[in-house]
Formats: C-alpha cells, sequence, structure tokens
C-alpha cells in the first residue's frame, strides 16, 4: 500500500523502538522480524531471556538485533519501581508496584514512558483493557487533553486515492461535548500523520439545525469548542454524512460551510455509530480498515484485536512508530 510506503520512509533509519509484551505469539514474531529485516524498527521483548531467545530460534528468526528485558531480572527494576509509585501519586505501595511491574503491558508501558523505548503494541493476546489501563495511569494524555480515543483510517482504491479518519470507533461509549471535542482534534492530527489535508465534519442525524435533541446540542457545543481552541482546523458541524460527503447534498443542507462535501475526516457522536459506520464501510464499501489508532496520549500505545493477524501487527507498528517521531 502507497500509505504504508509513505509511512515507511518516514520512519527508517530512525532507530526507533518498539515494545512487544506478547514475544512469544507467533503473530508478534513474524511482525517484529520483518519489521527488523525491513529496518523500521528495533524490536523490544519482554520476558525471560532464555524462554524468548529460544522461541526466536526455534523459529528461525535471529535474535541478534533483538532487545529483551525480563521484568524478573532487570538492572533497571528499582528505579522502574519508584518512578512508577511517583506517577500513581500514592496510589501504589511499594510491595503493589513490584508486583503490577511484573505485567508485561505495565513493564512494557513504563519501558516507554521512561524513554527506553519509543512506543508499544500489544493486545494479540490480551484485552483493550489490559492495554489500555497501564497507558492512561503511566503515559497518561498530552497537555490540554483529557481523553483517549480510537480511530481508523479507512482506505480503498487504487494507489491508496481514497483515505479518510473516523473516530471515536474505539474507546469513548458516549463522550460529552468537551471530550468529542478532544477527539475531533487529535484526529485531525492523525489524519495529518497519513498526509491527508484534515477536514473535519463532526456528524449528527441533522444538519445546521434541521433537527433537534440533546444528541445535536452536543455535537454543536463540540464544534463551537474545537472552533473557539482550534481556529487552526477546518471543521464544521452538525452535518449528516450526506451532507459532509456529497458536494450536491452539501449545496442544498450547508451551502456556507467551507467542509460539507469534502469531508474526509469523520467524528462520530458516540461510539455506537462509530462502530457500525466503519463495519459498514469495511464490509459493504470493501474499505480496509487499519486501527484502531489510539489518540491523544503522551507517547503511542496501540491496541490489537486478539483476531489480528501478522500483516495486521506488522502495520500496527508502523504506524505508532510513525507517532513516536518527534516533529
Amino acid at each position: 500500500m502507497e500509505l504504508f510506503e509513505s509511512l515507511k520512509q518516514k520512519i527508517g533509519g530512525k532507530g526507533l523502538r518498539i515494545v512487544f509484551p506478547e514475544g512469544t505469539d507467533a503473530r508478534i514474531l513474524g511482525a517484529a522480524n520483518r519489521l527488523y529485516a525491513d529496518k523500521l524498527v528495533t524490536p523490544v521483548f519482554i520476558g525471560n531471556i532464555k524462554e524468548v531467545t529460544a522461541t526466536l530460534t526455534s523459529r528461525g528468526i535471529n535474535p541478534e538485533g533483538f532487545q529483551i528485558y525480563d521484568p524478573m531480572n532487570c538492572d533497571r527494576f528499582e528505579q522502574m519501581v519508584e518512578l512508577f509509585i511517583e506517577r500513581r501519586k500514592g496510589k501504589a505501595t511499594e510491595a503493589q508496584a513490584r508486583e503490577i511491574l511484573k505485567d508485561p503491558n505495565y513493564f512494557g508501558t513504563m519501558l516507554v514512558y521512561m524513554g527506553i523505548a519509543d512506543g508499544m503494541v500489544s493486545g494479540a493476546i490480551h484485552s483493550t483493557a489490559d492495554t489500555v489501563r497501564p497507558a492512561l495511569q503511566i503515559i497518561k494524555t498530552k497537555p490540554g487533553v483529557k481523553s483517549v480515543s480510537g480511530a481508523f483510517i479507512m482506505v480503498r482504491g487504487r494507489d491508496d486515492n481514497e483515505k479518510y479518519i473516523f473516530g471515536d470507533c474505539a474507546i469513548n461509549i458516549k463522550p460529552d461535548a468537551p471530550t468529542l471535542a478532544d477527539i475531533a482534534v487529535a484526529s485531525a492530527e492523525t489524519a495529518a500523520l497519513f498526509d491527508i489535508d484534515p477536514k473535519v465534519a463532526m456528524l449528527s442525524f441533522s444538519t445546521k439545525g434541521s433537527g433537534k435533541s440533546e444528541d445535536v446540542e452536543k455535537v454543536v457545543e463540540a464544534t463551537k469548542l474545537v472552533k473557539e481552541n482550534h481556529p487552526e482546523i477546518e471543521l464544521d458541524g452538525e452535518l449528516q454524512f450526506d451532507a459532509a460527503f456529497v458536494p450536491a447534498v452539501a449545496r442544498q443542507k450547508a451551502p456556507e460551510s467551507s467542509v460539507a462535501g469534502k469531508a474526509n475526516v469523520f467524528i462520530f457522536p458516540d461510539i455506537q455509530s462509530g462502530n457500525i459506520g466503519y463495519k459498514i464501510a469495511q464490509r459493504l464499501g470493501n474499505f480496509e480498515a487499519i486501527g484502531p489508532i489510539l489518540q491523544g496520549l503522551n507517547a503511542p500505545v496501540s491496541d490489537l484485536s486478539r483476531g489480528c493477524n501478522e500483516e495486521d501487527v506488522y502495520k500496527l507498528a508502523i504506524i505508532t512508530a510513525a507517532q513516536a517521531l518527534k516533529d
């Protein structure tokens, strides 16, 4: 895919390190080996060094280029415990911290927090909660951002000539107006990562007052918040999907809008509509849905589906590494 060729060029040769807490899973091993062979990232595994090395060797993978950290025998563990207690602001005792940091997702997240790694990819055998909870507790959100969200990039067509961002389809069940505004801002940033000039549509069943309800008012308020705080983002709402996407409909329903009919970033009013929307596009529209891409964190942590394959791991690791690039 042209999309990923562009991302590969961005991250290649940057020396980025991505943590894989599930380093004995065949899908993770295959993807990590490809990432290293393609000179894109240095994979970082967590576990007993002898066991992980033996697993790699048994699958014909040379472990030489991989970094392996054992939570039970790590010379940075005492510093990690201290930093974790400080980060949790008294919510964990030293004994609790030592036990928690034996968990590979917590240990991996601390490696990212400490700058030992640049990002983390997990979720092949862990739940979303197991992956996201450590990130929320340790890495936390960017300044000015209160909410983490999950976006999908939807790709279709020759040379990826159709690329759109859908958010939030994964994390926030019923976001309020400020959270919806956070999602819009983060999704615009994600679009830019994929070389999409973001034109953000705040979706609703109403266009410019055609419908009345508390749900519509929430979208109107979120639109107002983004325009006040981020005037640099080209954004409008509330818009029905056809008004946001189809130029002829936009001319009828929202003739004054600079986004209507041109939108490429679509913000759904709740997770239910977002999840349904991306799956309709995927199954009926033959779009490839890549994600969810977690947005709003201080450092990138990505959540795989437990039904993922090796290619999914490979692609999400590339995205995670691209998110880790500093401006």
